[in-house]
């Protein structure tokens, strides 16, 4: 049966079709009326009776959309900074638009979503939609100026049983993760004091290679440190349970060459901590030392390296009026450590550096200061055999068995022994240099 016979069948033939002119002017017709109707129930219907159905309908509407702004106030809001890092993050094929960027000094690209773009994201099974909104504002009175702004702020929608879900568990969630990126792709930072800065603190890059795994170091040593660490940052709310603050302290001792400054860039590539370098021979007096102590950010590790060489750091018992023209004293920095710069800042550890720990006024020694001691000491033959798979990529050869004698006999630091594996690219070369090196220790020492 032809198409033509199908249409008369039912009456209809081509004949009789509306044109195309005719059904576009039909629909423009009907949406005018729509909005005149529309614009007629906004005129004559009171304000009470719209809102009451504007609400009856979103109370009937199974989904409920959270509003998460840029800023809180003044203040900026860390929910909305941690959503944003964390959305980047998993974009799919599906996002058309993202926003990359580079931050001064960072090594890493960061990546953000775009406004007006849809990210659905799953978690435990839970449909969340997320999408930025950015609305611009005249914040100038004049209606001439052109000042203005952005605000932002996410919108995210989800079904309604899954509110107190939302609230505790996937909010948390994203704020872990965030925290977890940013510290994966930070460029840690060496702070140096500065007194031309607005906080006495300049930074550069940290860039030190040093890790546990290529520290020359006694093994059970540097795996008691490791638990160490691992404990304490883990503990945050057993330390505000038992209402101390949230730091620990480490003392390095042992001779120059050991590798104590090595173990502190170790120490920031584990945690992701930067560091801050206090060289107390820089520090003007007692307020300085405040100040700079306040500069200093949660997440960190602060050095004071040679303590024992420190200008103005007398024993306690020997401090008197006499000494009010040096520097900086003992008590001053023990004072501030156990006070203010305790209360003012999270997950803070300090490190004291030192040749001579028998130097060192015992106030310095105790528990809570220095919670832990670490005896950096001469190269064992463990310690040797991590540098020769650093510096020569070998694990064994014939001459570690005399390379371990003599390493039994005399006392040499493994920025000594690195040395000497450094003068030859060929490890049979490196390795009988430093047979050499250790029989000419060897005669000195005896």
């Amino acid at each position: 049966m032809s198409s033509s016979s199908s249409s008369s069948s039912f009456g209809i033939s081509r004949e009789n079709l509306p044109s195309t002119k005719v059904i576009v002017s039909s629909a423009a017709s009907i949406i005018a009326s729509a909005v005149f109707f529309r614009s007629v129930i906004y005129e004559l219907v009171p304000d009470s009776v719209q809102n009451y159905f504007s609400n009856l309908s979103n109370r009937l509407s199974s989904q409920l959309t959270i509003v998460i702004d840029e800023f809180d106030g003044l203040t900026a809001n860390q929910l909305f900074e941690s959503a944003n890092l964390y959305l980047g993050s998993i974009v799919s094929s599906a996002t058309r638009r993202i926003k990359v960027s580079k931050p001064p000094r960072e090594k890493e690209l960061s990546v953000t979503v775009d406004k007006n773009q849809q990210i659905i994201d799953f978690h435990k099974n839970v449909k969340l939609t997320w999408i930025l909104i950015s609305e611009r504002i005249d914040n100038s009175p004049s209606k001439n100026a052109t000042s203005s702004a952005n605000l932002r702020r996410f919108e995210m929608s989800f079904y309604k049983k899954h509110k107190d879900f939302v609230l505790r568990d996937y909010f948390t969630f994203i704020l872990k993760s965030a925290n977890e990126m940013k510290d994966r792709v930070k460029t840690l930072k060496l702070h140096t004091v500065d007194y031309n800065g607005t906080d006495y603190w300049g930074w550069t890059a940290l860039d030190h290679p040093a890790t546990f795994e290529t520290m020359a170091m006694d093994l059970e040593t540097k795996m008691e440190l490791m638990e160490d660490l691992d404990t304490f940052v883990r503990r945050k709310e057993y330390y505000k349970k038992v209402g101390r603050a949230w730091k620990r302290g480490y003392l390095l001792y042992g001779p120059p060459g050991t590798g104590k400054s090595s173990l502190v860039a170790a120490m920031a590539n584990y945690l992701r901590f930067n560091v801050y370098d206090l060289d107390l021979g820089e520090v003007q007096c007692n307020s300085d030392l405040r100040r700079l102590l306040i500069g200093t950010g949660n997440r960190s590790i602060l050095v004071i390296e040679d303590i024992d060489c420190s200008i103005g750091l007398k024993n306690r018992e020997s401090e008197t009026d006499d000494h009010e023209d040096e520097k900086i004293t003992l008590s001053g920095l023990l004072n501030f450590i156990d006070g203010l710069w305790s209360s003012c800042g999270d997950e803070r550890i300090i490190v004291f550096t030192t040749n001579h720990k028998d130097k060192l006024d015992p106030a310095l020694l105790r528990p809570g200061r220095m919670d832990m001691h670490i005896h950096m000491s001469f190269c064992t033959f463990g310690g040797f055999k991590i540098l020769a798979a650093n510096y020569l990529g070998v694990e064994d050869h014939p001459l570690f068995g005399e390379i371990k004698d003599l390493l039994e006999q005399v006392k040499v630091t493994p920025a000594e022994v690195a040395g000497e594996l450094m003068r030859k690219s060929e490890a049979k070369y490196s390795l009988s240099s430093l047979v050499d090196f250790l029989k000419s220790k060897q005669v000195v020492d005896c």
